[in-house]
């Protein structure tokens, strides 16, 4: 799976619950050959997915393409992908706790 694939897989997965529970900005800067720009704006009711830059992003996650994907299929803990500055964040670090309910 690339980020591309995820990110267009993922604004099926999510739901209007979760959406108006999290009632956040993301944008997510991937880096790699799979690399690009997404944002995750769960402040609408619906196509919360978008691909480029977002100026209203709360929280901003730069992350590898290929460390992306190892969190969202599980072979990577958030936690420690931020601990050993695999993944970074920049904004509102509460909303990046929120991650894993996007993100699973």
């Amino acid at each position: 799976m690339t980020p591309q694939e995820y990110f267009e897989k993922l604004n099926s997965k999510l739901t209007t619950s979760t959406a108006s529970s999290i009632n956040a900005v993301y944008q997510f800067d991937v880096k790699g050959d799979n690399g690009g720009t997404w944002v995750v704006d769960l402040t609408k009711d619906s196509d919360w997915v978008s691909a480029g830059p977002s100026d209203s992003a709360q929280c901003t996650i730069a992350v590898a393409d290929t460390d992306l994907i190892d969190l969202v299929e599980g072979r990577l803990n958030g936690m420690a992908a931020f601990m050993q500055g695999k993944l970074k964040v920049t904004g509102n670090m509460g909303l990046a706790m929120k991650l894993q309910q996007v993100l699973a």
